[in-house]
């Protein structure tokens, strides 16, 4: 994972979620947070169509072009 600025924020989790990222934390030494954080950035990853984001543009040059796309940014 690349390497940004953290922010701290505050999570809630059950006890079963603690018990088990605990569990995983002693056998891999891997941290809670990083856990977490990978687990943010799938739930981001399989929702990213929701987000925004560059969008096409079809800019019609007539009627034998067929149309261009080009990036429209946010």
């Amino acid at each position: 994972m690349e390497s940004r600025k953290k922010i701290s924020t505050t999570v809630y989790i059950t006890s079963e979620q603690n018990r088990l990222l605990k569990l995983l934390n002693q056998k891999t030494k891997v941290p809670i947070a990083e856990y977490i954080r990978e687990g943010i950035d799938l739930i981001l990853e399989k929702h990213k169509h929701l987000l925004p984001g560059q969008m096409m543009l079809i800019q019609d040059d007539g009627p034998k072009s067929g149309g261009r796309r080009l990036p429209l940014d946010n």
